[in-house]
C-alpha cells in the first residue's frame, strides 16, 4: 500500500529571509549648530563695531608689504631662530647638568634656572642694555677691547636677553623629557657596553623627543611674540618698525593692527610645522596617527553630507 504525500502542505522550499539591513541614522547634534550660530553672531557684532570705529583700514594693505615692514619681519624671524637655538642648546646642557650626580654642576644648573625664570625677561633686557654702568669697558685681551656701549648693540642685547632666558625654560622641558624615559632603557644600554653619552644620543634622547617636541613648539611660538619686547632696547624688529611708521604716517593704531596681523600669519605657519613635527615623533607611540587638518575637513564634510540625507 502506497501513501501519496501532498508536498504542498509542507514547509516552503525557499530558504528563510536573512535579517533586514540596519539603516544607520547619524545623530544630530543640534547644540553644535546653535553654538555655531551664536559664535557667528558675536563675531559679526565685533566686526561691525570695528568697522564703525575711526580707523583707516585702507592703510593696512598699503603698508602690509612695505620694505621696512618686511625688513622688520625678517629681523623678527632671525631673532626667533637664533634665540631658540641658544635656548635649545643651553637647555639641553642645563638639563644634563641638573640630572648629574655631581653636586657642583647640578647646583650651578639649579641656580641658573632659578634666577632666569624668577626675573621678568623685560627686566633682563634692560639690565643687559645698561650693564655699561657696571662694566665701562670689555677687555678680552688681544682678541677684543672696546667700550661696553659699543659692544652691547641692540641686536646682541636682544640675543642674550631672550636666548639665555629661554635656556632656563628649555632646561626644564628637556629634563622632563629625559625623565620620561624608563630607567631600564639606560640600564640595558649600559649592560651592552654603551657609554653614558652614547646612551643619551642613541637611546634616551630619541625617546624623549616625543615629550620634548610639543612644549618646544609652544616655546618657539611664544619666542616669536616675545621678540616684540626688544623694541625697548631700540632693535628694529616688526613692532618697532610698525611704531615708527605709525608715528610718521599718522596711523599709529592701524600699524599696530598690521603688526598683529603679521604675528598671526607667522604663528599660524609655525603652528602647522609644529603639528606635523609632533605627528612625526608620535609614530612610535601611537597605533594610529592623528588625522591631518585636511583629513579632518574631509571627514566633517562627509559627516555634513550624511546628515543632510
Amino acid at each position: 500500500m502506497t501513501v501519496d504525500i501532498d508536498k504542498t502542505d509542507g514547509p516552503a522550499d525557499t530558504p528563510p529571509a536573512g535579517p533586514e539591513a540596519i539603516k544607520a541614522i547619524p545623530v544630530r547634534h543640534y547644540g553644535r549648530y546653535i553654538s555655531a550660530v551664536i559664535a557667528l553672531a558675536l563675531l559679526g557684532g565685533v566686526i561691525y563695531a570695528f568697522s564703525q570705529g575711526r580707523i583707516n583700514w585702507g592703510a593696512i594693505p598699503d603698508y602690509f608689504f612695505n620694505d621696512r615692514i618686511l625688513s622688520g619681519v625678517g629681523k623678527t624671524l632671525l631673532l626667533t631662530v637664533l634665540c631658540m637655538l641658544i635656548g635649545v642648546v643651553g637647555g639641553i646642557l642645563l638639563a644634563v647638568m641638573r640630572l648629574s650626580k655631581n653636586p657642583v654642576t647640578s647646583s650651578i644648573a639649579w641656580f641658573y634656572i632659578w634666577f632666569f625664570r624668577g626675573t621678568p625677561v623685560l627686566v633682563q633686557l634692560i639690565v643687559w642694555f645698561n650693564l655699561g654702568l657696571v662694566f665701562e669697558y670689555i677687555n678680552l685681551g688681544p682678541v677684543y677691547k672696546d667700550e661696553w656701549s659699543q659692544f652691547m648693540t641692540p641686536f646682541l642685547t636682544a640675543l642674550l636677553g631672550l636666548g639665555l632666558n629661554e635656556a632656563a625654560y628649555m632646561a626644564e622641558i628637556c629634563r622632563a623629557g629625559l625623565l620620561s624615559v624608563d630607567e631600564g632603557q639606560t640600564e640595558a644600554s649600559h649592560a651592552l657596553g654603551m657609554t653614558h653619552g652614547k646612551t643619551l644620543r642613541r637611546i634616551v634622547v630619541p625617546q624623549a623627543m616625543r615629550v620634548i617636541v610639543p612644549p618646544t613648539g609652544n616655546e618657539v611660538i611664544n619666542m616669536l611674540k616675545t621678540t616684540s619686547l626688544v623694541s625697548v632696547v631700540q632693535y628694529s624688529e616688526l613692532l618697532r618698525v610698525a611704531q615708527d611708521i605709525g608715528q610718521t604716517s599718522g596711523a599709529p593704531a592701524e600699524m599696530l593692527f598690521l603688526a598683529a596681523a603679521w604675528y598671526l600669519v607667522l604663528t599660524s605657519v609655525f603652528s602647522v610645522g609644529q603639528y606635523y613635527l609632533e605627528r612625526y615623533y608620535a609614530r612610535g607611540s601611537s597605533r594610529t596617527l592623528p588625522d591631518t587638518p585636511f583629513q579632518k575637513i574631509k571627514a566633517n564634510m562627509l559627516s555634513l553630507s550624511a546628515w543632510r540625507r
